[in-house]
């Protein structure tokens, strides 16, 4: 009885846990839908994004099965990856690259979420609380299939068009610089050699100064 006690302890700590990371992520989610450019991917987001709000409600609803009061504690693991995810936005100019990394931050969270919500769900049976077990599994599944989603996109067209975008960037400044390079006329490159040839204009002007100043002594 004593071990399912600390369990139960455990389990609730771990709950308000999770229940603070999704409602993280649903501020987060509208901004990774905004920052892409890639149709499937803002769907996949924004579906996402009410599945959340979902689980969310089921998290309430566990609470109330197992008689605890619905509360958060903050989740420092879900705090890092929404910010990850706000740096990279900020850093970044819209594109298939940075479709990519959203899709990179994205499944960091779903990885988290599977590995908590599998743990609760084994914990929910073992404490005999089936019903919150039933709930915790609708929402691990779909945090698979969204996993499952984002992987799909990123190797059926997005990490290929983020390759491709950053060949291009490439290539389009070494292009730039050569037309700098051709554009330089002759009078500029010979301008650079201007300086070196009026310091010697000037030592040859001193050095007759002073030829002429001995030969006036001499007289």
């Amino acid at each position: 009885m004593t071990g399912n006690t600390t369990l139960q302890r455990l389990m609730t700590e771990e709950l308000r846990d999770i229940y603070h990371a999704e409602r993280q992520l649903v501020k987060a989610l509208p901004k990774l839908v905004k920052a892409s450019t890639s149709p499937d991917l803002r769907d996949a987001l924004d579906n996402h994004l009410r599945e959340t709000e979902e689980h969310v409600s089921r998290l309430e609803q566990a609470f109330e099965l197992m008689g605890e009061t619905p509360k958060t504690k903050s989740c420092a693991g879900m705090l890092g990856i929404v910010e990850e995810g706000a740096d990279l936005i900020r850093e970044s100019d819209k594109g298939p690259a940075l479709d990519a990394g959203l899709i990179a931050g994205a499944q960091r969270a779903e990885h988290y979420e599977i590995a908590v919500y599998g743990t609760l769900m084994n914990w929910a049976k073992a404490l005999g609380h089936d019903d919150v077990a039933e709930l915790l599994s609708s929402t691990l599944e779909e945090e698979k299939a969204a996993d499952a989603k984002l992987s799909e996109l990123a190797e059926t067209g997005i990490n290929e068009a983020a390759k491709s975008g950053t060949d291009d960037e490439e290539e389009e400044d070494g292009a730039e610089e050569k037309e700098e390079d051709d554009d330089e006329s002759p009078r500029s490159r010979s301008s650079r050699k201007q300086p070196q040839m009026a310091a010697a204009g000037a030592g040859s002007s001193r050095s007759t100064s002073k030829s002429r100043a001995g030969n006036g002594r001499g007289r």
